[in-house]
């Protein structure tokens, strides 16, 4: 049954089916446009459909909204959205705003949106759900909830005043990050910023590893430097090293003072080697046992819910010490072969002797020539004494050889110039004391 009245939160997510029952996408926004008098008329859906594309989809061609599900016509224009003057979207840029509500002149935080059908297809912003100030000094406490009408309230941002962003990151918290990513790109600059500034460090983190490099260039230079250096700690060696690759000498060192002591070695390590070869694509941080370990203890290392799926693939056996450098790399442990095996097997003697490492310094064309003849998701890495160094993961390659501004493309788009990622020398320190197996 369709729906007369849609609150917008609960609308985002929601499933696109054409007429026939085959789905089209996600609900991904509601756009609108004010009117001088009348409540802000409902101009369409933002639509994200696969392949990460976010489309128009006009109001008009919706056809029924109900039970966690949008029905269309079925003509749907795949065009790539792009929004124009004058209209706004209800979760990205309205969601948050501070308003008065004239009859009792209180400031209220908007936190959802009703459109209401008002018949032959034409939908308006017909309530607006608000929270109040707190009355009590508890810090635990909010604000009691009330409704209102369009007519009844009026924005009233204050200049200087950030737009509040927990009502969106609530909106998309059911996002993986790179849906979050592709998200937050479609957004204006300073309110892709003020959402950013208000996620967790490590959601942040995640966020900033699916975005291209000139946008979380720009998100980090405007975090205070502790902040920066927090979420550079969060996300993987590589994609920190990358960054700060781009940040003048003396912001990078900085950074890189801020950060914690083992994180920025392990970044200062990557930012030696340059950016096409093995040893400038390596993550380091892959998991590393002694060959005495067992496959129980190896199944439960790549177990933990942490770890990228590339680097769970397999486990690398080497002498101690067991943190890049290690001692002498003995091999691979493919967790597969791990599952054909007793819990107490010792690894050591699962080792495929097969697989060899590349050496630091090998190219990414070689890198990528041996992980597709031998159909490997991550490929070993080591330096002139055939010490383990770091794994480059099959993640790594790809985003080194798509194109540089490959995650807003869609089907059909033009490519264009390969990836760019110049490094320079940092000042460097001596290495962390090593850590056990397990460490």
């Amino acid at each position: 049954m369709s729906a007369t009245k849609v609150f917008v939160a609960r609308l985002a997510g929601c499933s696109v089916f054409d007429p026939a029952g085959d789905r089209v996408g996600r609900v991904r926004d509601v756009l609108v446009v004010y009117r001088r008098v009348d409540a802000p008329h409902v101009v369409g859906l933002i639509v994200e459909v696969p392949g990460k594309r976010r489309i128009f989809l006009s109001i008009g061609r919706v056809t029924s909204i109900g039970a966690g599900q949008v029905i269309t016509t079925g003509i749907v224009n795949m065009r790539r959205f792009e929004q124009r003057g004058g209209e706004v979207r209800v979760i990205a840029e309205m969601l948050g705003r501070k308003v008065l509500i004239k009859s009792q002149r209180i400031r209220a935080t908007i936190e959802d949106v009703a459109i209401e059908d008002r018949g032959q297809g034409e939908w308006e912003v017909s309530q607006l759900f608000l929270r109040k100030p707190k009355t009590t000094p508890s810090p635990f406490g909010k604000g009691p909830t009330t409704f209102a009408t369009w007519n009844e309230v009026t924005e009233d941002e204050l200049p200087g005043e950030a737009q509040s962003a927990e009502h969106v990151i609530a909106a998309y918290s059911d996002l993986v990050p790179a849906d979050l990513a592709s998200t937050l790109l479609d957004l204006p600059e300073e309110r892709r910023f003020e959402v950013a500034e208000e996620l967790p460090d490590d959601r942040l983190a995640d966020v900033l590893e699916e975005m291209p490099d000139q946008e979380r260039i720009d998100i980090l230079t405007r975090l205070e430097d502790a902040r920066a250096a927090d979420v550079l700690d969060q996300m993987q060696p590589d994609d920190a090293a990358d960054v700060l690759a781009q940040f003048p000498d003396d912001r990078s060192e900085a950074l890189l003072q801020l950060m914690e002591p083992e994180e920025a070695q392990d970044v200062r390590m990557l930012l030696e080697y340059e950016p096409d070869t093995a040893g400038g694509l390596m993550t380091t941080e892959p998991v590393i046992v002694s060959a005495d370990a067992t496959v129980a203890e190896g199944l439960a290392l790549i177990r933990r819910h942490e770890l990228a799926p590339a680097l769970g693939a397999s486990v690398c056996v080497t002498l101690p010490p067991y943190e890049p450098p290690t001692g002498r790399f003995l091999g691979l442990v493919h967790f597969q072969r791990m599952l054909r095996y007793p819990p107490n097997e010792r690894l050591g003697t699962l080792i495929d002797q097969q697989t060899e490492p590349v050496r630091v310094d090998a190219s990414a064309a070689e890198v990528t020539r041996v992980m597709a003849t031998y159909n490997l998701v991550s490929v070993p890495v080591v330096d002139d004494a055939h010490r383990l160094v770091g794994v480059v993961t099959i993640d790594d390659v790809l985003d080194h050889v798509l194109p540089d501004d490959w995650r807003s493309q869609g089907e059909g788009d033009a490519p264009s110039r390969l990836r760019q990622r110049p490094r320079k020398t940092p000042v460097t320190t001596g290495r962390r004391t090593t850590r056990g197996p397990n460490g």
